[in-house]
């Protein structure tokens, strides 16, 4: 069984999967037990399944487990803990950006990348780079004060 090796979240894991197309997502979720990035839409359009790849953003729902072999993955887990949060995170709960709680993986890792990237974003470049990320409960004036929020701390 083919073997592919890469890093999560600062660690090094070995997935075995005989399928080389197997999405990133159910690597991340069944083999790995890492139940942060969603299921969204499965086509790469809602940004449910978020996650870093090599620091960029990348849908896992359409990354073939063979494309991550020897490249490093940062997934929601890999930013935090509950305990102590990573800043978007804890910029999220201050503004209470999330309702039911189920694009705000994806939100919060996509909004890392930016703030990696463009530490003092305008609200017009937090909006565009939030693009792909859908919230269905509507919240986006929260989260784009969030993400101010947290490029202030």
């Amino acid at each position: 069984m083919p073997q592919y090796k890469f890093r999560v979240n600062g660690r090094e894991v070995s997935v075995d999967s005989w399928d080389a197309e197997q999405p990133l997502l159910y690597v991340l979720r069944n083999g790995l037990g890492l139940h942060g990035a969603k299921f969204g839409c499965g086509l790469g359009q809602c940004g449910a399944c978020t996650v870093l790849l090599d620091g960029k953003v990348t849908r896992s729902c359409m990354t073939p487990v063979r494309t991550v072999a020897g490249r490093a993955v940062t997934t929601i887990e890999g930013l935090g803990t509950p305990e102590k949060p990573d800043a978007v995170a804890a910029a999220f709960i201050q503004e209470q950006a999330a309702q039911c709680g189920y694009c705000t993986s994806g939100m919060i890792v996509a909004a890392k990348a930016l703030l990696t990237g463009t530490p003092h974003p305008t609200r017009e470049q937090a909006k565009e780079s939030l693009d792909g990320n859908l919230c269905r409960c509507g919240t986006y004036t929260r989260i784009l004060n969030a993400v101010m929020r947290a490029a202030k701390a």
